[in-house]
């Protein structure tokens, strides 16, 4: 590990280099690389926006390199960008190919037609499996190995987009699609028998590849290939839901490369954008997701707070006398956990007394 991470390149990734997570980990990388005796400004590149903090940070210690995004692309559609292109590159990837097949999904999807727009389509079936509000969740299902983080993909894409409180002319709609999955066929042994005759209140999403492999495939029965039993799996498991009434869509791939991945990454941004617009809603903001990072900062600081006054009072106090002195009488189960954490890492208190009975439990500073 040693020998490896000397010749180790950093990516960090953050459009405005504010994120607490990205400088974090940022962080805690620089510091194993620099108990090495190692440079980290020699390691590293940026991926992040003209002139933001992480770009003036990279540019003041004299990174590797920077590569720019714009300011209007959220994380979760940014695989198309410098932010899924580099890391990609750096694979061996084809990333020209990947924006080909983009490139190709963008003007299909800009065909007027509804019946020959296939993210039209899409977010029609979206919007009439959910009644419009959301009421059913998708589940993915894609038929290839190679797929198997396309659902977790997708989770981020939807849900972050999709799941607001309020619509494009202030109205309360709660809208929203949950999204989960697994792959097939091994890992729906998880879910297909909730699926087929427990609580309708999804509709799943098959995704096909027709090419199998490069070359031959050795026959696991007379005839039968695993690629023919994983064809007949989904076929068989579609039909099954079928029978059940239960909704699902087919999404039909010729095969798992850099062109068909950016196809499916556009198609799935597309139909994004086109079911926000029939449900008047906008999917390009997050006020949820920085409304838990300004509540995770209250936390913190909330910390600083608490032991900032045990400090202070140079004695053993109850979280009721803590909470009393910084004013936050409403926050007595916070600073309960917040201390709990800071005693179980070993750092600053130490708790006294039965957890249990907060009013009892007595908080030290070491």
């Amino acid at each position: 590990m040693h020998d490896r991470l000397a010749t180790t390149l950093v990516i960090v990734t953050s459009k405005s280099g504010g994120t607490p997570e990205t400088r974090n980990g940022m962080l805690e990388v620089r510091h194993r690389i620099e108990q090495m005796g190692l440079n980290f400004a020699k390691q590293a590149v940026a991926v992040t926006g003209i002139d933001s903090k992480l770009d003036n940070i990279a540019r003041a210690e004299g990174w590797l390199a920077t590569f720019p995004m714009h300011d209007w692309v959220g994380g979760r559609t940014s695989e198309l960008s410098a932010v899924g292109l580099l890391p990609a590159a750096l694979q061996g990837i084809d990333i020209r190919s990947i924006l080909g097949g983009a490139k190709e999904m963008d003007n299909a999807t800009r065909i007027p037609d509804l019946r020959r727009n296939p993210a039209a389509l899409l977010a029609m079936a979206w919007y009439y499996g959910g009644n419009g509000r959301g009421e059913k969740d998708m589940v993915i299902l894609p038929y290839k190995d190679s797929l198997l983080l396309f659902s977790r993909y997708l989770q981020q894409l939807v849900m972050e987009s999709l799941g607001k409180e309020k619509d494009l002319d202030g109205n309360i709609v709660y809208q929203g699609i949950a999204v989960y999955g697994n792959k097939g066929s091994t890992d729906q042994h998880a879910y297909v028998q909730q699926l087929r005759e427990g609580v309708p209140s999804f509709f799943v999403t098959f995704i096909e590849v027709l090419r199998d492999r490069q070359g031959s495939s050795v026959e696991v029965e007379p005839g039968i290939t695993s690629g023919d039993y994983l064809s007949g799996l989904l076929q068989g498991t579609r039909r099954a839901l079928f029978e059940k009434q239960r909704d699902s869509i087919t999404v039909t791939i010729p095969e798992v490369n850099a062109h068909t991945i950016g196809a499916l990454i556009a198609l799935y941004e597309r139909a994004v954008g086109l079911y926000a617009s029939l449900v008047n809603i906008n999917a390009y903001h997050q006020p949820g997701v920085e409304a838990g990072k300004k509540a995770a900062a209250t936390v913190l600081n909330l910390q600083t707070q608490a032991l900032e006054t045990l400090r202070q009072a140079g004695q053993p106090l109850t979280l009721i006398e803590i909470a009393t002195r910084i004013g936050a009488m409403d926050q007595v189960e916070t600073i309960y956990k917040i201390l709990r954490h800071l005693h179980t890492n070993q750092r600053e208190v130490s708790l006294q007394g039965d957890p249990g009975n907060l009013a009892q439990l007595k908080v030290t500073a070491l």
